[in-house]
């Protein structure tokens, strides 16, 4: 999906001044990082945009990462990638929810995403790395959109499939939904000062585990449909070519 776009860039040139034609190109050049933990979970963009399922693909206006699963290995893998060439970083995947009201298969978007076990236990109590006074657990998106309702996340190392840990755990952190990587892009992304958009779609409710009722397949389905949308219409609005 290579594409030449000097032929715009030269005409934007025409009667302006150098430093203005710089900056424009500057723009023009920045990109979109899509962010996923599995190749699995972009397989219609993958198909739709003809781009090989690497685990990092360059393309002249948008690139696409695979982190592998959890917070450890999206850390290394946005440690290595991500850099200011990138105007904004989308972050997508499948997740759980705590909530019955969310389809399975609808699309949300995170706007606000906490490292759920970052802490210490105290006997029967949790102390988080907040209270321990260590820092902070909690991080935002920068970015939002329209068309998607705004949820509350957790981030794990372990999803949860045990009643009383679901309890325990949505207890301390009321969140939404729980995933494995999201707060670390967007810890990521506030750190190296890039905006961050986050998109998840419902693949199973977080309760006991019983995979019987998950639908993965619908999920990573929707998800595609609405990723593709979304970079046909980042390049409308960056006068690209699609």
């Amino acid at each position: 999906m290579r594409q030449d776009g000097k032929g715009k860039i030269e005409k934007v040139l025409n009667g302006h001044r150098a430093d203005s034609y710089l900056l424009f190109s500057y723009i023009y050049q920045m990109k979109l990082l899509i962010v996923a933990a599995t190749a699995q979970e972009l397989t219609g963009l993958y198909d739709h945009f003809e781009i090989p399922k690497d685990s990092f693909v360059q393309t002249d206006h948008f690139d696409v990462l695979i982190t592998g699963v959890g917070m450890t290995a999206t850390a290394f893998a946005l440690g290595k990638y991500l850099n200011s060439d990138y105007e904004l970083l989308l972050n997508v995947g499948i997740a759980g929810s705590f909530d019955p009201s969310i389809p399975l298969g609808s699309l949300v978007q995170v706007t606000e995403d906490t490292f759920a076990e970052l802490g210490a236990e105290d006997h029967d109590d949790f102390i988080t790395i907040v209270d321990l006074g260590f820092g902070k657990n909690q991080y935002h998106a920068t970015v939002e959109v329209e068309d998607l309702p705004k949820v509350k996340a957790i981030t794990v190392n372990k999803v949860h499939g045990h009643a009383s840990t679901i309890a325990k755990t949505h207890t301390l952190f009321p969140a939404d939904i729980e995933s494995m990587e999201g707060a670390a892009v967007l810890y990521a992304c506030e750190a190296a000062q890039i905006n961050c958009l986050q998109v998840r779609s419902i693949s199973n409710y977080v309760t006991p585990r019983d995979k019987a009722q998950w639908q993965i397949g619908k999920a990573i389905k929707n998800l595609n449909n609405w990723l593709v949308q979304y970079v046909q219409q980042y390049l409308v609005n960056k006068k690209l070519p699609s």
